[in-house]
């Protein structure tokens, strides 16, 4: 089996990703380390939750890669409660956790953003969404416009067949912003630059006014079902540059 030792690996993850230029409530990086000096099975999710971590011991990990993890601002300031389940499954398991929110999602290659463009088909892709400093959304464009039916149905097949449409704009579509999660908000900035849709992971009353009053087409795919293709993506990255064995862990949440 191959193996790659810990701290070659989370320097590597640290360098694709840049964490350390962000500004980011998460704690990018090793959140939980392990008595392990090498790793060599990796489980990728989306949260760092309980049903993840005994999904994953289950599946023989040593190491969690999760876009959501367990380290935000001082949440781990007491060890008790939830925080204490957490922390306390992964040091008996001699499980490590690396998580990495914001610069996952800005990833040009990796992130959540540019890999549902690509899903999409979406071509010449440019930086969009500008949030805590940085640009972390992609827009594109589709070679010719395509009916919003059309566009709708690929929406659902691709990302996700549980979509809230708001269809209030142009009929056909040709230019796209993309910006997972919870990035309702997005939506002015796509109204702003003359985009035909956005796509995000959760709507919102705003949002759905926004659409209304500027005519605009707005489609939430699901917080968790437009954050799978990051992870998913890390881990097929480190098959590749690495050999690691990977698995993701898909619960298909419905939020």
């Amino acid at each position: 089996m191959k193996t790659i030792e810990a701290a070659v690996l989370c320097g590597a993850l640290a360098n694709k990703f840049r964490i350390a230029d962000f500004t980011d409530h998460s704690n990018n990086g090793l959140q939980v380390a392990s008595s392990r000096g090498c790793f060599s099975r990796v489980c990728c999710g989306v949260d760092a939750t309980l049903p993840f971590f005994e999904e994953a011991a289950r599946r023989g990990a040593d190491l969690l890669i999760c876009h959501h993890g367990i380290s935000w601002g001082d949440s781990l300031k007491r060890i008790d409660g939830l925080n204490y389940e957490l922390v306390s499954f992964l040091i008996r398991h001699d499980i490590a956790l690396w998580a990495c929110h914001l610069p996952l999602d800005a990833h040009p290659e990796l992130g959540n953003n540019a890999q549902i463009c690509r899903a999409l088909g979406l071509a010449r892709l440019a930086p969009f969404y500008r949030y805590h400093g940085e640009t972390i959304g992609f827009r594109g464009e589709f070679a010719k416009p395509m009916p919003r039916a059309d566009f709708l149905a690929m929406v659902r097949g691709r990302i996700s067949p549980r979509v809230s449409a708001m269809e209030f704009g142009a009929d056909a579509i040709r230019t796209v912003g993309v910006v997972s999660g919870g990035a309702a908000d997005g939506i002015s900035q796509a109204q702003d630059e003359g985009l035909d849709a956005y796509i995000t992971g959760e709507a919102n009353l705003q949002s759905y006014n926004e659409c209304l009053q500027r005519h605009g087409n707005m489609y939430a795919a699901g917080h968790y079902a437009t954050e799978r293709f990051g992870v998913r993506a890390i881990g097929e990255w480190l098959s590749s540059e690495f050999g690691l064995a990977h698995e993701f862990v898909d619960f298909d949440i419905a939020y």
